[in-house]
């Protein structure tokens, strides 16, 4: 079990640590290095992004990375939740918990009205948390060949 566990920014620093997680979430693309470490520090700049690290014994164990963006619907700010990951062997010690703990602190101090997120593994795990499924996930890829046409 995991404790002792520091959640906190992740820096500029941490790609090279961050990399190797954010690969094994990945299942749908590749992750190129030269695009994870641009959006890495894209969001570390960014007054909108988060990015979170977990580290335990001086290693990263689990990141996320949300977004606050307006909305109508809220009437302000809501969260979302991109990416959380944690490393296989440290699931289930509470470092997701504790990421998502952070997540949650800092859409509260932003004046977010709730955090969301799509998963497809990990339910349970925010059901545990409180999470209540709320919508369908759509998706489409984008691609060049896409335009918009009236029928």
């Amino acid at each position: 079990m995991t404790t002792n566990v520091r959640v906190g920014s992740a820096d500029a620093e941490d790609h090279a640590r961050l990399l190797p997680l954010a690969q094994e979430l990945a299942t749908s693309y590749d992750v190129e290095v030269s695009t994870f470490k641009a959006v890495l520090d894209s969001q570390l700049v960014a007054p909108t992004g988060l990015v979170l690290v977990a580290e335990w014994q001086e290693q990263i164990v689990g990141y996320a990375l949300a977004q606050l963006h307006q909305t109508f619907h809220a009437n302000g700010p809501v969260v979302w939740v991109e990416e959380v990951m944690v490393a296989e062997r440290h699931r289930g010690s509470g470092v997701g918990r504790a990421l998502m703990c952070e997540i949650e602190v800092w859409g509260t101090r932003q004046g977010a009205a709730y955090v969301a997120l799509a998963t497809r593994r990990a339910g349970s795990f925010y059901t545990t948390l409180g999470y209540e499924p709320s919508a369908t996930y759509y998706r489409r890829t984008l691609s060049p060949a896409i335009s918009c046409q009236s029928s």
